[in-house]
C-alpha cells in the first residue's frame, strides 16, 4: 500500500517565538501496514534558511512516531496520509547551511 508522509513542522526563533508552521511533506512510499504509535526512521530535518530541508549528513537519522492516519475516501484513488509526530526547529541551532 501507498503512503503519503506528512509532519507538522513549527520554526522558531531563539526566543521560542513561532516564525512559521508548515506541513512538511516527506513523500510518498510503498510500506506494508501501519498503525497508530508505530516508528519510522527517516533523515532528521533542519533548516537550510527558513526552508525545512532534510539533514543528510552523516548520523542524522531519527525515528518518528506515527500519530495519525487519514485515509481520504473522497479522492480516486483513496489517499492515505501518515501524519508523525510534530517537530519545533529553531532557527539558528537547526540550520544545516549550503551543503
Amino acid at each position: 500500500m501507498n503512503y503519503q508522509f506528512c509532519q507538522q513542522v513549527k520554526i522558531v526563533d531563539m526566543d521560542d517565538e513561532i516564525i512559521s508552521e508548515v506541513l512538511f511533506e516527506h513523500g510518498e512510499y510503498e510500506t506494508a501496514a501501519l498503525s497508530v504509535g508505530c516508528s519510522v526512521r527517516l533523515h532528521e530535518l533542519g533548516l537550510r534558511e527558513f526552508n525545512v530541508v532534510y539533514d543528510k549528513r552523516e548520523g542524522k537519522i531519527t525515528r518518528y512516531k506515527v500519530t495519525d492516519i487519514e485515509i481520504d475516501l473522497i479522492a480516486q484513488p483513496a489517499v492515505t496520509r501518515v501524519f508523525l509526530e510534530p517537530v519545533k526547529l529553531i532557527v539558528g541551532q537547526h540550520d544545516i547551511g549550503e551543503n
